[in-house]
């Protein structure tokens, strides 16, 4: 059953159920949807597609901020057989320019805070005939979103998807150079939902707080064991530990999946006093978990002493993979925090050296996995398609090794890798290290060039607010805690650059401080 069809059969079973609710705090803003109406708004848009001509294959440019429109399009698209484009809302118009080439798509449905990126460039986007606009004060040449809706038919579009069809080209956050287009397939889409509901048990009476980006390989994909099931979803399209503590309060939400730096913004906000958990009925939150970057475990620790009772679980996933869940943690492994689990369900693993050889425990190595969820391809690159996918494995390009009890622990990137006086250093160990200092936010460790040694260890440091950490004070705990060849040679106070999925942007922070040591004047060392 593909996720068209869970949400068919979710209207049918319970078509008077609330199946979406819309919050936006700053403006007092409530809006729910229930299963029969999110399955015919989705109808209408797919036969309004169809109208324009969009036939199975096509693509169609998917770019909003998450909103009950953005899932009634994405699954209108889908529907007509054609490809959903889903971008990053933050992208500039020259990103769109990029992704829209590639894609070559026909239509595109936007909001309407994207409209002037988008004429920045509509010259130049060439293949696109039609655009949709969801939000108000549509140009002349431009239709309406809820126009197209009011003039479309409710009724299912009669076009037969099959498990291997594609369904969604997504573009990879870019952490480790250009986004790279990533062909996935309802199959793909269908795993992520049957691994999610059997990782983190989803049920009915579940309200699933949905915040991170939808057009994201993610956040969504963790919904799809919500939708498998019929459960309800609030959307939260603000981000502030209060709003998530109220939404959770008078939603009685039960499943939260948070980034990192939310989930620190949360424990900061605690512990000066500012959020308190007594005045919020938090007693539905019963699973708190982390994905799309490595989870400090200093930042889980504090997390238990502030919510002992609650589940917890780490995500470890990739676009590549149909999103989270190849390797998870697991509810009630809180004792093995710091790694990123086994397994999924349904799901292998491997680790091997350059040669592609297992290598032994405790050992480093390259992460592989397989399963269902493995992506077709790397669109219209099948150099890199063959290089990254061998028998069915997939090459995740994370460096990781497994302790005891089969435990899986990220070492790093292997573009991240630091080599310093013929020394390779992790910096995620190093990160963790770092983490777990009591004044210290944020980290992030580079390589920075150096003649003698090749590379040298940086370590940027976002510091607490309040707080007025030195060089010195961060030397003498990287002396107490860290052998002497993994210590940072440069601290550099700043703020740490994160994308929407908030992953750390090693490229760009290395492009920022590659000359540091001649401007040392220009950064923060104390």
């Amino acid at each position: 059953m593909n996720i068209s069809e869970m949400l068919a059969k979710n209207a049918r079973l319970y078509p008077d159920d609330t199946a979406l609710i819309q919050i936006k705090p700053s403006e007092n803003l409530r809006q729910e949807i229930t299963w029969r109406e999110f399955d015919e708004r989705a109808n209408r848009i797919a036969n309004a597609l169809v109208d324009r001509g969009i036939k199975k294959g096509d693509k169609v440019i998917h770019w909003m901020r998450n909103s009950t429109n953005w899932l009634e399009a994405y699954f209108g698209i889908i529907r007509t057989g054609a490809w959903a484009v889903p971008l990053n809302y933050r992208f500039t118009g020259r990103d769109l320019k990029y992704c829209a080439d590639i894609a070559e798509a026909k239509v595109m449905i936007l909001g309407e805070d994207l409209i002037e990126s988008v004429e920045t460039v509509r010259s130049q986007l060439l293949t696109i005939e039609k655009y949709i606009l969801a939000g108000q004060g549509t140009p002349e040449d431009m239709e309406g979103f809820e126009e197209v809706i009011d003039k479309s038919s409710a009724k299912p579009p009669e076009i037969k998807l099959n498990d291997e069809d594609e369904c969604g080209l997504y573009f990879t956050s870019g952490t480790t150079g250009a986004a790279k287009p990533i062909l996935l397939t309802h199959k793909n889409m269908e795993v992520a939902a049957i691994t999610e509901k059997a990782h983190h048990y989803q049920e009915r009476g579940d309200n699933f707080v949905l915040i991170p980006p939808l057009y994201h390989a993610g956040a969504k994909m963790h919904w799809f064991g919500s939708l498998m099931v019929g459960g309800r979803t609030t959307l939260l399209t603000e981000i502030d530990p209060q709003y998530i503590f109220e939404v959770i309060d008078k939603e009685m939400g039960t499943i939260v999946w948070l980034l990192v730096p939310w989930a620190l913004d949360i424990i900061k906000a605690m512990d000066k006093g500012e959020l308190k958990k007594e005045d919020y009925d938090l007693s539905h939150w019963r699973l708190m978990h982390i994905g799309a970057q490595p989870v400090p475990p200093s930042l889980v620790r504090r997390w238990k002493e502030y919510f002992p009772d609650m589940q917890y679980d780490t995500n470890y996933g990739l676009s590549e993979a149909a999103g989270p869940g190849c390797v998870h943690l697991g509810i009630g492994n809180e004792r093995k925090i710091g790694s990123i689990g086994k397994a999924g369900f349904g799901w292998k693993t491997r680790i091997v050296n350059k040669k592609g050889e297992n290598v032994p425990q405790g050992e480093v190595g390259e992460l592989l996995v397989k399963g269902d969820g493995v992506m077709k391809q790397y669109y219209m690159n099948p150099e890199k398609t063959a290089e990254t996918i061998k028998d069915g494995w997939l090459y995740t390009g994370d460096l990781v090794r497994e302790e005891d009890e089969g435990f899986i622990y990220i070492a790093g990137r292997k573009k991240d890798v630091i080599i310093s006086g013929g020394e390779n250093i992790y910096p995620i160990e190093v990160e963790e290290i770092l983490q777990s200092h009591p004044e210290i936010y944020d980290v992030a460790v580079i390589g920075l060039p150096d003649e003698r040694l090749v590379e040298t260890i940086a370590a940027v440091i976002e510091v607490k607010p309040g707080k007025n950490l030195t060089r010195k004070e961060v030397n003498e705990f990287c002396e107490q805690n860290l052998p002497r060849y993994k210590r940072p040679r440069h601290v550099i106070f700043d703020k740490v650059l994160r994308n929407t999925t908030g992953k750390i942007e090693k490229p760009k922070m290395r492009q920022k401080y590659a000359d540091f040591k001649n401007n040392l004047k220009n950064f923060k060392t104390r």
